[in-house]
């Protein structure tokens, strides 16, 4: 019988599901350590795309909460140097990647020359929020500060900014335009700040560029500015008018120093797409006009050299200039660029497009290519445009489709923007196409005599179905087009695509089935580097069903070009054209160190001079510890630098010995330091959660070693829970996917959003345990119980976990993981299942909708580690299929799936909840309307997390259930339901006030 409860109730509980959130006072008046807080989640700070000065002297980065406004710090890296802090708004998401990730469109720059810092200042959250209620656009303002002394100067309404080059003073201010869009539509915030890339189609009027000399002077405001770019010297800025009517449009070109200005080419046309060359005094562009008989865009490559000249040199491409043929044009979505001799220039050539409609139908084709309007991302594939209502709307699949129908349909915008590489030899006044129809893949070397193309269209149907890919491989004359066989039916997932040319641009190294061999262009000879060398170049560890895996990508040739340096699965080798192979870094496998990415490698790099010290990141296979070691690519041999149980990242300054680094682990937050040459004289730069010491935090990390039952030894990272007892035993949330055991010494960042999040349930008196699992080949339910039991038995039996109270949580095939393994043991007292395969049999040949490959490849030749087609060998899908064994369930099981999902069918988490349901089984599906294979709006997020939580909480901690576990939401409540738990998630709404919920 369903029962009345107050909704105050159902909040009380929750808000202890997510901590308390006022810390309780210990004995003594001191504040206790006390479970993370909603509020602590959503405003714990992030370091967002840090920035180091070429000298090394400046450090500066976005300090960011989970949700609020940010600030953007600017520090010195002497040791106890003050630091620059300034207001900036809400910083959209996507500012950079990981610790060294520079997004393209950086929110906060350093001058070249280390004397100027510039920062872009957004919205406040308040009033970004209420303009996107509003549909109402606000703009970004630029604030440019002198490092010194702190002195700060801001620019108004700014679209893009950028400073010139290596060593000057200038910043290129541009502009948005005076009145932006409103209304339904209209963007809530603008783009990230940097230099837009201009699309195909002409750009409608320029606005007002501020060039501005920060030493001194009065700016120059030039109006109607399109696009801009610096050479990287700083002598240069290239820029386009832009005018509605098209009138004075023109490329011009200034030189800093003396303000003189020079138009370069001028005509009633549209201009974009500036390139200026690595050296600076070539710059290129492309010119368009609309064609009236096709109504299209026609484009021309235009190109510039000697610009220090009284004359520059200029060259003009057309779809009528000799070596184009086939009706080809020049396409408009690739920049032209020079090449490094600027006696080539690269662009790109396109077929024909039908000319477009002069008056429009019933119907508009969405300009993302065939994806329905709001259908991006959704797992869905639109149906084919029709132009009328009596045009049939039929997608043709054809078993000679090289391609997918529905892959065709994701991929429609990329194909429509494709070009073929193209070179315009400036000696010979002519053009030649380098790519084509079958060879769409093109790479060219320096000195611009010969490229490398990839042609995959013999095997790429099968590759459609097994997912084993292969590719033939072309040498290309740049200056003919000629080309001639390197290799074929290489196996595809290699490095580069084809291979990594020497730095003479002369020969290229590719990987074939193991070994490294290196292709001579001049002469068409091939010899084998690796032939007799005691060691394996791929990953023999690699457990997915290959022949070969691939070579992890190679280090690079030396730079006189007669030795190409590879990685086997643990050392560093150098091979040589000429004599015999050295292992450099020698006690790799042996002491079982992974030696990884070259770190500090000098800017514009052309081949590793050898002569000179390499630094690379180290990594203890089985310890978890990593460091950064010197190696010697003459005498041999690799010197610890730094070895720490830590997780740790380098960089290097650009110009200068000097090093910065973050270093991290479950319990500290990766935090960035600076040091001098060798790691000397550390210091630190910042403190970005200085809170979490009055937070009940994971008292550390163990290693469980343990033994599946492939006969694999594994290990699993165990995280203790806060304020850790000895001799006592706690409640164990077990998280899979496949191996997770390296993330020992990763911080867990709280938040609000993440749904199995290590420092939210360690904070709340959980141990978290992330295990390994290796993989029989037909057996991947089988082998994920064959690991994971045992890894659960390791932890029980370090005294940590309490047997009667570990639950399992995964996602996608972590998800899978958690319903087959279910079905096979009852270690686990309760589990949650996000997006999990439930039918092996019917996925196998479904699609995978978000990319519209058919899940065969993925089954086969990836995750799957099947080794033939359902068809033809059923019996090992049936016994990994979670659904056959549904009956032998007795947990309580929780399952999210989506009805949007792209990657893992939503019929698969339906079906599955069916046939518990009928069983008689405790199952709850959670779905969020719209949503794919993960959440991605914030609200479903938090929600999610939080149901999570109670859902662990009831069954693991023994906490009262809430109503929604126990009787679940009838659907004309759900409204309400949701309101009365907005509180939960957003500490800006007050809690409901109790009263009678209607059953």
């Amino acid at each position: 019988m369903r029962c009345t409860k107050s909704v105050a109730a159902l909040l009380a509980l929750a808000t202890f599901t997510l901590g308390a959130q006022q810390p309780a006072p210990a004995a003594g008046g001191a504040t206790a350590p006390h479970p993370l807080t909603l509020t602590e989640l959503l405003t714990w700070k992030s370091i967002r795309t840090p920035q180091v000065s070429n000298d090394g002297k400046w450090f500066a980065y976005v300090l960011a909460p989970n949700e609020g406004d940010a600030d953007v710090v600017f520090r010195a890296s002497a040791a106890g140097a003050k630091e620059l802090k300034f207001a900036v708004g809400e910083v959209p998401a996507g500012g950079g990647g990981g610790p060294f990730g520079l997004a393209a469109a950086s929110h906060v720059a350093i001058s070249g020359n280390g004397t100027w810092g510039a920062f872009t200042v957004f919205p406040k959250s308040a009033d970004a929020k209420r303009a996107r209620r509003d549909r109402r656009t606000l703009s970004n303002k630029l604030s440019v500060v002198e490092l010194a002394t702190g002195t700060a100067r801001d620019f108004d309404r700014v679209r893009a900014f950028r400073f010139a080059g290596d060593k000057s003073d200038w910043l290129a201010v541009h502009h948005a335009a005076p009145d932006t869009p409103s209304g339904p539509g209209a963007a809530a915030a603008p783009a990230a700040p940097a230099a837009p890339a201009a699309p195909a189609a002409p750009v409608v009027g320029g606005t007002v560029l501020e060039l501005v000399n920060l030493a001194g002077g009065p700016a120059s405001v030039i109006a109607g500015v399109g696009e801009f770019a610096f050479d990287e010297s700083g002598r240069w800025m290239a820029y386009t008018t832009d005018s509605r009517d098209l009138i004075g449009n023109a490329v011009q070109v200034r030189e800093l120093a003396t303000g003189i200005t020079r138009s370069l080419d001028a005509q009633k046309a549209s201009y974009r797409r500036l390139a200026f060359i690595d050296s600076g005094d070539a710059l290129s562009a492309l010119r368009s006009t609309v064609d009236s008989a096709s109504n299209d865009t026609s484009f021309a490559v235009v190109g510039w050299t000697k610009l220090a000249s009284a004359a520059p040199a200029m060259v003009e491409v057309t779809a009528k200039s000799a070596g184009i043929d086939g009706g080809l044009v020049i396409g408009g979505d690739r920049t032209p660029r020079w090449g490094e001799t600027q006696g080539v220039l690269y662009f790109g050539l396109r077929e024909p497009r039908p000319p477009r409609p002069r008056e429009s139908g019933s119907f508009t084709p969405p300009s993302s290519g065939g994806v329905a309007p709001g259908a991006g991302n959704t797992g869905q594939v639109a149906a084919a445009p029709q132009t009328d209502e009596d045009t049939p709307s039929l997608i043709l699949w054809h078993w000679k489709d090289p391609r997918l129908q529905a892959q065709q349909q994701v991929q429609e915008a990329q194909d429509k923007s494709f070009s073929y590489l193209a070179a315009y030899n400036v000696a010979g006044n002519k053009v030649a196409r380098l790519a084509n129809v079958t060879m769409r893949d093109v790479a060219t070397s320096s000195r611009d005599h010969w490229a490398i193309g990839v042609d995959i269209t013999p095997y790429e149907r099968q590759a459609g179905i097994d997912g084993r890919a292969y590719r033939d491989v072309y040498a290309i004359d740049i200056a003919t087009g000629a080309r001639k066989t390197i290799a074929t039916k290489l196996r595809g997932g290699g490095f580069g695509g084809a291979g990594v040319f020497s730095p003479d641009g002369e020969r290229v190294a590719y990987y074939d089935d193991g070994d490294y061999k290196a292709y001579e262009f001049a002469t068409g000879t091939t010899r084998t580097l690796t032939t007799g060398v005691d060691a394996k170049f791929w990953d023999d560890e690699d457990d997915h069903n290959t022949i070969k895996p691939p070579a992890a990508p190679p280090v690079g040739w030396s730079k006189d070009g007669s030795a190409l340096l590879v990685r086997d699965n643990w050392d560093i080798w150098k091979l040589p054209l000429k004599g015999a192979a050295q292992n450099v870094t020698a006690n790799g496998k042996k002491d079982r160190i992974r030696y990884q990415a070259r770190v500090g490698v000098p800017y514009r790099e052309r081949g590793i001079d050898l002569t000179k010290p390499m630094f690379v990141e180290t990594y203890g296979e089985w310890t978890k510890k990593e460091g950064l070691s010197r190696m010697d690519g003459v005498k041999g041999g690799a010197a610890v630098v730094s070895w720490e149980d830590a997780k740790v990242d380098y960089r290097k300054a650009r110009d200068a010995d000097a090093w910065f680094f973050t270093r991290q682990t479950v319990q500290k937050f990766p935090d960035w330091y600076a040091a001098d040459a060798g790691l000397a004289r550390e210091r630190r730069l910042t403190d970005a959660n200085p809170q979490q010491k009055d937070v009940a935090w994971s008292s550390g990390a163990r290693l469980v070693t343990y033994v599946c039952a492939t006969g694999d030894t594994a290990q699993a990272a165990l995280f203790l829970p806060a304020n850790y007892e000895p001799g006592k035993k706690y409640p164990t949330l077990t998280y899979i996917y496949e191996k997770l055991s390296q993330g020992l010494n990763v911080y867990p960042m709280p938040n609000a959003t993440r749904y199995s999040n290590p420092a939210v349930y360690t904070s709340r008196g959980y141990a978290f345990l992330q295990p390994d699992i290796t993989y029989k080949l037909d057996d991947p339910g089988v082998s994920a119980v064959g690991c994971v039991v045992p890894a659960v038995k390791a932890a029980i039996a370090t005294g940590i976990v309490d047997a009667a109270n570990v639950g399992l949580q995964g996602h996608s095939w972590g998800g899978y993981q958690t319903s087959f393994i279910t079905t096979q043991t009852d270690i686990f007292k309760t589990a949650v299942a996000g997006a999990p395969l439930t039918d092996m049999v019917s996925m196998f040949s479904s699609v995978y909708w978000n990319s519209g490959l058919t899940n065969q490849g993925i089954f086969i030749s990836s995750q799957g580690r099947f080794t033939d087609s359902y068809a033809k060998n059923p019996d090992p899908y049936i016994r990994n299929s979670p659904n056959r064994f549904a009956n032998n369930l007795k947990t309580p099981f929780m399952i999210l799936h989506n009805d949007r999902d792209g990657a893992v069918d939503f019929n698969q988490g339906v079906t599955y909840f069916n046939t518990l349901r009928a069983l008689g089984k405790d199952v709850v599906l959670l779905e969020y309307v719209g949503e794919n294979h993960g959440l991605s709006r914030p609200a479903n997020q938090k929600d999610y997390a939080v149901r999570m939580q109670e859902w662990f909480d009831t069954f693991l901690q023994g906490k009262p259930a809430p109503d929604w576990l126990k009787d679940g939401v009838p659907r004309l409540q759900m409204e309400q339901h949701l309101k009365d738990r907005k509180s939960l998630v957003d500490p800006s709404v007050k809690k409901t006030e109790e009263k009678t919920v209607v059953p």
